[in-house]
Parts: structure tokens; C-alpha cells; sequence
């Protein structure tokens, strides 16, 4: 009786997760098909078949410069949330310290801001200062949402990290410095490269904030929405089909790596023990 209800349960877990699945990325089918039409405009059922658009758009130095641009930003966005939010984790979950409730909700409260709100007030904030928008300001703007994210993300692994560790490290003569970098980083090490994955994203998909901070420096989603707009060609589903396989690729690799990694380290525990 109870085999045949667990096998009920995993079925029916089974077939949620299908479904789930379709929902999320049945659109993104949508979008191979219109940009596998050599016609200018999508027409289901397709009538003539081809890669043209994919060729075209490749071929253009517009796309090039696009792509070199929401990249550029999307790294270096990455690359200082991780630091800023590995330490603001650790003060966030890990340090008992007066002010540390307060801190909490400090951080956590760009989340709540609207995204287009937020970009027209450092709009706003840029122009007092007299700074001109570029790539660099996108790359501030960008910042400050997304490092409450990734502090998030890093603060759930930094919650359930054990001090016992970081303590027989130093009454074995370890320092700080060989503390943090041997102890600490490894076990958090999951939990970075999560917020990693979420800064890259979050910043190469995001249009609000850089539809007010990048000034001339247009990224990818603002030229999707611009032909969108006015001026649609099968090379929007083609570069939207890029960049949800490659975002599909990324947080695939990224769990691979993961639990590569988990698997190295509970195989090690046991040749210890």
C-alpha cells in the first residue's frame, strides 16, 4: 500500500515538474520558430524555412557592439556584487552587532523599489552630480539593486555555516587570512557562485535601469524593446532564443559545478573519517 502511494507521490511530483517546465518554456519554442522563417514576419504555419535571420544578425556590428556592451556590464556588475555581497552577508547573517536588525532591512530594501522608479531617481541623482550617462553608470545602477539580491542569495549558505570550522582552524595555529581563504571561502563557495549566477543574469536581462543610465551605450535588452517597437525583425527572436539558451546553458553549468564540487567534498569527508 505504501509503495504503491510512493509511487502515486512520484508520479505526480513528476508530472507537476513537467508542467511546470512546459509553462516556463513553451515561450522560448515560440521564439526558435519565429526566428527559423526566412519571411520577414512570423506566419505560423511557416512557409519558407531558413536560418537567414541568424546569419544577418551575427553579421552585424551593431549586434557585435550590443552584445560587447551588456557584457561589459554584466561582468564588471558580477564581479563587485560578489565582493560587496560576500562581506555584507557575513555582516548580515554570520556577525551578532548593535545595529545588525537595521542593517537588515537597509539592505534588503532596493528589492522593493519599482525598477523603473529607481532608474529615473539615479537618473535624476547622475544629472545633479553632472555625470554623463554611460556603460559605467549603467554598471552603478545595476549595482544597487542587485547587490541586495546577491547578499540574499550568499546569506542563505552564510546561515548555515558552521563557526566550529573557522574555530579548530585557528586552534591549530591558522591565521585570519589562511582562516578565510581555506576555511570560509570553500564552504561558501556554493553559495557565491549562486549570487554570482544571479548578478550575471539579472544584469544582462535588465532594461528599466538601463534604459535611464545608459545614455548612448545601448545594451541588448533596450535594442529588443526599441524593435519591439518600431522597426521588427526576425533577428529579435533570434537574439531572444541566444540569450534564453545561453542563461538555460549558464544555470546548468553552474549546478553541474555545484554539485561536482559537493560530491569532491563529501568524498573527502569519508576518506577522513
Amino acid at each position: 500500500m505504501n509503495s504503491s502511494a510512493d509511487r502515486m507521490r512520484r508520479a505526480l511530483i513528476w508530472a507537476w515538474t513537467a508542467a511546470v517546465i512546459v509553462f516556463m518554456y513553451l515561450p522560448a519554442l515560440g521564439l526558435v520558430l519565429a526566428s527559423s522563417t526566412s519571411s520577414r514576419y512570423f506566419i505560423f504555419p511557416i512557409t519558407k524555412w531558413g536560418f537567414d535571420w541568424w546569419q544577418k544578425t551575427f553579421a552585424s556590428l551593431e549586434i557585435h557592439q550590443l552584445f560587447r556592451t551588456s557584457l561589459l556590464i554584466a561582468a564588471c556588475v558580477t564581479v563587485i556584487a560578489v565582493v560587496i555581497a560576500l562581506f555584507g552577508a557575513l555582516a548580515f547573517a554570520r556577525y551578532d552587532w548593535k545595529g545588525r536588525s537595521i542593517y537588515q532591512k537597509i539592505v534588503l530594501l532596493p528589492i522593493f523599489f519599482p525598477q523603473s522608479v529607481l532608474g529615473l531617481a539615479l537618473l535624476l541623482w547622475f544629472n545633479a552630480l553632472g555625470f554623463t550617462m554611460s556603460w559605467q553608470t549603467a554598471v552603478f545602477a545595476h549595482l544597487v539593486w542587485i547587490i541586495p539580491v546577491c547578499t540574499l542569495v550568499i546569506s542563505i549558505q552564510v546561515y548555515s555555516f558552521d563557526p566550529a570550522l573557522e574555530e579548530a582552524a585557528f586552534d591549530l595555529g591558522a591565521t585570519k587570512w589562511q582562516v578565510f581563504r581555506e576555511v570560509t571561502l570553500p564552504v561558501l563557495f556554493p553559495g557565491i557562485f549562486s549570487g554570482a549566477l544571479f548578478a550575471f543574469l539579472l544584469s544582462w536581462g535588465n532594461f528599466p535601469l538601463s534604459l535611464y543610465t545608459t545614455g548612448a551605450d545601448t545594451t541588448l535588452p533596450e535594442y529588443l524593446y526599441a524593435k519591439m517597437i518600431a522597426g521588427y525583425t526576425p533577428g529579435v527572436p533570434v537574439l531572444g532564443t541566444v540569450s534564453t539558451l545561453g542563461a538555460a546553458v549558464l544555470l546548468l553549468l553552474g549546478y553541474f559545478i555545484i554539485v561536482v564540487l559537493r560530491r569532491r567534498r563529501s568524498a573527502g569527508s569519508d576518506e577522513a573519517a
